[in-house]
């Protein structure tokens, strides 16, 4: 699998994550995605560059949700 793909795939597991346990903070998701830390950072950038995800502001956290 070339690198690409492996950050299609992580992209996936983010947006299951994601859709199964509603708004988390990336270390939360970093700790649920069995995926390295860097490569779901660029699969976060991927789904939010697609305008897949959004941001919410949590008192001082800021949450990764599905649109």
């Amino acid at each position: 699998m070339n690198f690409l793909e492996q950050i299609g795939e992580t992209a996936g597991s983010v947006w299951r994550a994601l859709e199964s346990k509603g708004p988390q903070s990336l270390a939360a998701l970093k700790k649920q995605v069995k995926a390295p830390g860097d490569l779901v950072l660029m699969a976060v950038g991927w789904l939010a560059r697609e305008e897949k995800l959004a941001l919410e502001q949590k008192g001082r956290v800021q949450l990764l949700r599905v649109k």
